[in-house]
């Protein structure tokens, strides 16, 4: 069966047994069956002239050159009651092209797929199980819900989405969010083979008066099969706040080490920051731009086959023009310095990379 058949089959088949929902609602008044969708198309031009089709690898989303094309396309389903809550979501795009490449091809069309129930009648405590969104970073797939067009290379190289189970617990109040994971791995719904360890993790959120947030999440475990196994210990901190009504600010820092070889005490680290800034217009329109760093010089995460590894500057500058309450028009321009020349202009090695992208999201 094409995966695009298997796709299309199983929503139907979730959709039509709405029946059996209905059949409950008599039982439970607060439940809620609702369904979501967003597309996102794009198109980005390379200023380079490398002549590629793709964009640099440590880029993952909005990733072709010179085409149009389809970022993310996504239906999901949720059903909630006051004790339980399950949510299925299908994608289809470039998005997911690349960052589920390594995983089976029935469940590379997954954008989350989890069922939760509450464990306490007086306390918001719930257990989460299945594929779900990641807890780290401030960006998402979803590029509505982000300030920036394009996501910047933090969100690239740590996962977007993650698979195992969450415990959560949220104050009365609302502003404090705590989260502990066990997880199959980094980035991984199936656990790579001859991996064995487990990978853990944590979040908490603050969030406060007029938007404010500060965020704590961390990530242990090992991306290798067990014979050849390196932990890695990561944490991501961010805070997000205005300076005025219509001016906000991000501002984010992440390191990680990870160990050289199996059972050394000897560790290669990785970090990284940005800082996003956005202005609002008005309703309909706004700026945001970004400046970041990524210094990854032992070559963890990124790969460059260079003397100094990757340590590059990125920044970038978005307009957004929301042409309905469900519809905006993006155009970012966005380029990066790096130490070594690990670009292509034209068919030269470079130091530097720009493109321009713009988008049109859709959801309902």
């Amino acid at each position: 069966m094409k995966r695009t058949h298997f796709v299309l089959l199983c929503f139907s088949v979730f959709v039509t047994n709405t029946s059996l929902f209905n059949l409950l609602a008599q039982q439970d008044s607060s439940q809620k069956l609702h369904f979501e969708g967003y597309l996102e198309t794009y198109y980005s031009y390379d200023l380079n002239a490398s002549g590629k089709n793709d964009k640099p690898p440590f880029l993952c989303s909005y990733n072709r050159n010179n085409e149009l094309n389809i970022n993310i396309g996504l239906i999901q389903a949720g059903y909630n009651t006051t004790k339980t809550r399950t949510q299925l979501g299908l994608m289809v795009g470039t998005y997911a092209n690349v960052n589920l490449a390594h995983e089976p091809d029935l469940l590379k069309n997954i954008f989350e797929a989890y069922a939760g129930l509450k464990l306490l009648n007086l306390r918001d405590i719930w257990i989460d199980a299945g594929i779900f969104s990641s807890h780290i970073g401030f960006e998402s797939a979803i590029g509505k819900n982000c300030w920036n067009l394009t996501r910047g290379i933090t969100a690239e190289n740590t996962p977007y989405y993650e698979s195992g189970a969450k415990l959560s617990y949220r104050t009365p109040n609302q502003k404090w969010l705590i989260c502990f994971l066990y997880l199959n791995g980094w980035q991984r719904i199936q656990r790579l083979s001859g991996n064995f360890t487990p990978a853990w993790g944590h979040q908490v959120m603050y969030t406060g008066k007029n938007d404010f947030v500060v965020n704590s999440s961390t990530f242990v475990g090992s991306l290798e099969p067990d014979s050849l196994r390196k932990m890695r210990y990561f944490h991501d901190f961010y805070t997000q706040f205005y300076l005025t009504k219509r001016l906000g600010c991000i501002i984010s820092f992440d390191i990680g080490v990870q160990q050289k070889s199996k059972n050394s005490s000897n560790y290669n680290l990785w970090y990284s920051w940005s800082i996003v800034s956005k202005y609002t217009f008005s309703d309909h329109s706004s700026i945001a731009a970004r400046v970041e760093y990524y210094f990854d010089d032992k070559q963890v995460t990124i790969f460059t086959h260079t003397p100094n590894g990757f340590q590059t500057f990125g920044y970038s500058l978005n307009f957004d023009y929301s042409l309905y309450k469900n519809t905006i028009f993006r155009i970012e321009a966005r380029s990066f310095y790096s130490k070594d020349a690990i670009f292509l202009l034209r068919t030269k090695p470079t130091h530097t990379y720009y493109f321009m992208t713009t988008s049109l999201a859709v959801s309902f």
